[in-house]
């Protein structure tokens, strides 16, 4: 057993790597910049996380999902493993100390969302950081190409001149070839180095049901079909309503969504994890760095904006390796939907100017101020303030966030925190002489540790059970403590964070390239129109559509989705179907034949071969001419 394989059974408890982990692993300990491209669920944290564990310092994170830097460090918590995570929203007290516990402390990992790197307080810091690793989660986001670009992205490089000679490892689920070299060129790799496995998922079975009673489907398939899943809705509103219409019919379910409180989505969470719970009903925020290893069935109710998105949540089926069903619900409103949302994504230039604009005032910021501050952002009170649509907002900021002017996080849902700024000798000497706190801290005291070193998340509810009285006494007793200079209090948040990366500008300096514009509309369209194509196709390969996508050459059939099933039901092998397949696409692709040469030339068995034609004509693979000769559909 290698050192590699001690380290992961040793804090993860597995025997064994899976495939391409190892290969990774020693690429990064070689000193090799590498991009690793795993499918979801096939392990990403694991490649950065045991090389790190392999040698002294500390291992750099760069991830722009707070809830996914708070999952994965409670996890390594719970492997003792020191961990900690800076982003958007924390005060600069928080930083400084979560900072200075990198440099003296023993933090192994520091996870940092992207716009955090320009800041002049980590880049003082970092230099004086023992980094062994760089890992750059989420790499698809440095490239403009991809489906989630973010300029902050591009600082990344800049770590380079902070940090040097140390290695980067870029890990993205999803990525179509243009997106995989130009993420090597943007973090300026020295030499190409890519470790890829393939993207087919051959335990998944890809289904697209064309219905328009959505509801009733799903109830008839829940009921067929054994194991726990999730149902993926766009909208808050309809994880309620599709949650509560499957209770009502007996099925057991509960809804998640990233407006809930921590308390509320972890308690959702472990319940389905082990099984209390069913079927979630979720928006995309439900999944990340969650490894249910048997989730049997994965229902998609709307339809996804790309291919990307609806390949990783597909994704979270299975990860046992046992066969699980990835379903598409689509009908002809979700086509009409599609495009509604392509004109409210991209609002008018001059309505994205006037929010941006808006947001300021909102803020109070000065024109050429606000740069790298981060401010609470409730978007329902900003739409009320300045009479503005919810979903022009959001697609504005998003459009803002694209060119670089602000960073909009996910939604924090922190717990409170704690610190004590006293030190231990002067808080006791606080406590002898103020008699009526004492007990109180050291109720504190003894429910928690960390408090001089480091913030630390508290619970106020439990506190206040612990202590026998009111939620309200706790409050007043921390708040007192605060303003007397014993304690650091910070309570806790819900909102979303908007980061100015660059100082307002006015009117006249605020420059939104039409060029740019126009580029980024055509990029979603583009990939819009990738995923009407795989739901409203009906000839090719669920499987072979995904994997082309992603660049993979010449993908094999999966014979199970529905569009192979019906081609099964030919009662052919799939090796009989191609090979007559390929006789018939060489004598057709460039003439035009008779049904009779056609049907002689295909296979010797001439029942097979007709039945192999009128599947190509029935899928208009195949023309016939007004002198009945046949052809190859170029155009299909």
């Amino acid at each position: 057993m290698n050192k590699y394989e001690q380290i992961l059974i040793k804090y993860w408890g597995y025997s064994k790597f899976r495939p391409l982990q190892e290969d990774i692993i020693r690429s990064v300990m070689e000193g090799k910049d590498t991009l690793a491209l795993l499918p979801t669920g096939g392990g990403k944290s694991i490649t950065f996380q045991v090389p790190a564990m392999s040698k002294d310092g500390i291992c750099i994170v760069i991830t722009p999902l707070i809830a996914l830097m708070k999952d994965q460090v409670e996890n390594l918590h719970k492997r003792n493993i020191k961990a900690i995570s800076i982003y958007s929203g924390m005060t600069k007290n928080e930083i400084d100390i979560a900072l200075g516990n990198c440099i003296y402390g023993s933090v192994k990992f520091l996870y940092i969302s992207p716009e955090r790197i320009s800041t002049e307080i980590f880049k003082t810091r970092v230099k004086h950081m023992n980094v062994n690793l760089i890992a750059i989660d989420e790499a698809h986001c440095i490239s403009e190409w991809g489906y989630d670009f973010r300029p902050s992205y591009l600082k990344i490089s800049e770590l380079r001149e902070m940090v040097p000679d140390i290695p980067f490892l870029a890990l993205t689920a999803t990525a179509i070839p243009k997106v995989v070299d130009d993420i090597q060129e943007k973090l300026n790799f020295q030499e190409k180095n890519v470790f890829q496995k393939s993207f087919e998922r051959k335990n998944i079975v890809y289904l697209v049901r064309e219905i328009e009673d959505k509801n009733k489907y799903l109830i008839e398939t829940i009921n067929k079909v054994n194991g726990s899943g999730i149902i993926y809705v766009r909208n808050r509103k309809s994880t309620r309503e599709t949650a509560e219409f499957l209770l009502k019919n007996n099925i057991s379910a509960d809804y998640y969504h990233a407006g809930l409180n921590h308390e509320s989505r972890s308690t959702k969470q472990n319940e389905w994890k082990v099984g209390k719970i069913r079927v979630m009903v979720s928006t995309n925020a439900f999944g990340m760095g969650i490894d249910k290893s048997d989730v049997r069935f994965v229902i998609h109710l709307d339809l996804p904006d790309n291919i990307e998105a609806y390949f990783q949540e597909a994704g979270r089926g299975g990860r046992d390796e046992k066969k699980a069903v990835a379903v598409l619900l689509y009908n002809n409103s979700d086509k009409l939907k599609a495009e509604q949302r392509i004109e409210r994504s991209f609002p008018e230039i001059k309505d994205i100017k006037a929010i941006y604009q808006a947001l300021g005032n909102y803020f109070q910021i000065p024109f050429g101020g606000g740069k790298n501050i981060s401010y609470d952002f409730i978007i329902s009170d900003f739409a009320k303030n300045f009479n503005f649509n919810v979903m022009t907002i959001h697609s504005s900021l998003r459009f803002l966030q694209r060119e670089g002017y602000i960073e909009l996080t996910d939604e924090l849902n922190s717990m409170s925190k704690l610190h004590f700024v006293t030190g231990r000798d002067d808080l006791y000497k606080f406590q002898i002489a103020n008699a009526k706190f004492d007990g109180f801290i050291k109720l504190v005291l003894r429910s928690y540790t960390g408090l001089f070193s480091d913030y630390v998340n508290i619970d106020e509810r439990s506190l206040a059970k612990k202590a026998n009285v009111n939620i309200e006494v706790v409050y007043k007793y921390l708040n007192h403590l605060k303003s007397i200079g014993i304690l650091n209090y910070i309570p806790q948040k819900k909102n979303p964070f908007i980061v100015y990366t660059e100082e307002r500008l006015d009117d006249k300096s605020l420059h939104i390239s039409k060029e740019n514009y126009e580029f980024r509309k055509t990029k979603y369209i583009e990939r819009i129109n990738a995923m009407l194509h795989y739901a409203s196709s009906d000839n090719k390969c669920r499987s072979q559509i995904l994997l082309s996508y992603f660049g993979e050459k010449n993908p094999d059939r999966c014979g199970q989705c529905d569009v192979c099933t019906r081609r099964n039901e030919l009662d052919l092998s799939k090796y009989e179907f191609d090979l007559i397949l390929d006789k018939i696409k060489k004598q057709l692709q460039f003439n035009l034949i008779s049904m009779e040469d056609l049907v002689s030339n295909a296979d010797k068995n001439k029942e097979k071969a007709l039945k192999v034609i009128q599947w190509l004509l029935d899928n208009n693979k195949i023309i016939k001419d007004t002198q009945d000769l046949f052809t190859w559909n170029m155009e299909n």
